[in-house]
């Protein structure tokens, strides 16, 4: 478990490998962030997209959230931190890929699955509502699957949501009709140490990387 020693001790050596040892990176950085892909990832500690894809700072522009959805785009007054982290990337930074990656054994996803009690969260339920199609889907096609082949289906049709949710944004699906803008959906099976990718044409998540 990390201590508030042992993440600062961290940071001494990221200063010490990033500012003392060769400081040019920062340097680059210090009048701006010149990242091109944007991830959206979960919450969770086991993924953090830096570390499983070997980044250095500057590299990701990245949204973390319960379970990695993303919403439809909505004209209200509510506050809408993810759909804003996706206008900033795509309208100042012009990102050139959005990611959305999902992930096993999720527990945002489990909350959707197994049902959130209102009486005991007061934002979950609405946050992992927004996936309830993915799970409409698998219990609709996949209704003889065992629970746990039921939720990793329900995990990767959920990014899958997030992707056509991404397209409701109509600065998003002009620069993907233009071919300035590409998006992916990937899935990290935890247990198995896997990167998967979903394949248009099969329609499947397939290993990337053997």
């Amino acid at each position: 478990m990390a201590s508030k020693e042992k993440l600062i001790d961290g940071f001494q050596r990221f200063k010490q490998h990033y500012f003392g040892n060769d400081g040019r990176l920062y340097a680059s950085l210090k009048n701006g962030q010149p990242a091109k892909t944007l991830m959206v990832a979960c919450c969770d500690s086991r993924v953090d997209p830096a570390i499983l894809t070997d980044c250095d700072p500057g590299d990701l522009f990245t949204i973390r959230n319960v379970a990695n959805l993303v919403p439809p785009c909505e004209h209200d007054n509510s506050h809408h931190g993810t759909s804003a982290a996706l206008e900033f990337a795509v309208n100042n930074l012009e990102v050139e890929n959005i990611i959305i990656m999902g992930h096993g054994n999720c527990g945002g996803i489990k909350a959707l699955w197994e049902g959130v009690d209102n009486s005991q969260t007061q934002f979950i339920h609405s946050w992992v509502s927004m996936a309830q199609p993915a799970k409409d889907w698998v219990k609709h096609t996949l209704s003889t699957a065992s629970e746990e082949e039921q939720i990793k289906a329900c995990e990767q049709r959920a990014v899958l949501e997030s992707l056509a949710n991404l397209m409701t944004f109509s600065w998003i699906r002009q620069r993907v009709e233009q071919g300035t803008l590409s998006l992916y959906g990937w899935y990290f099976d935890i247990a198995a140490g896997e990167l998967l990718c979903f394949n248009h044409t099969t329609g499947a998540f397939e290993i990337v990387v053997d």
